[in-house]
């Protein structure tokens, strides 16, 4: 099955904003930023923290209706494996 144009972007978009949160965060930590500029960073930092958090809500909800849909188990909290566990 294909990728539809808006699913493929929404994934470009996610990801590309991930890549630009890094870039960010490597920016402030070079410590050579100005007051001013380490706070319009912060600002770009904390909406793209907003736009990535709300497409990973959506993602989970829209994999709740999926598991709903087809009469699944409903979905369990990720444990993941700490090392020494």
């Amino acid at each position: 099955m294909a990728k539809s144009p808006n699913k493929s972007r929404q994934g470009q978009d996610f990801s590309g904003s991930l890549e630009k949160l890094e870039a960010l965060v490597e920016q402030m930590e070079s410590g050579e930023l100005s007051l001013e500029d380490s706070l319009e960073v912060f600002e770009q930092g904390i909406k793209l923290t907003r736009q990535t958090q709300k497409a990973l809500t959506e993602a989970e909800q829209k994999i709740q209706l999926l598991l709903e849909e087809n009469n699944q188990l409903s979905a369990q909290p990720f444990k993941e494996k700490l090392d020494g566990d």
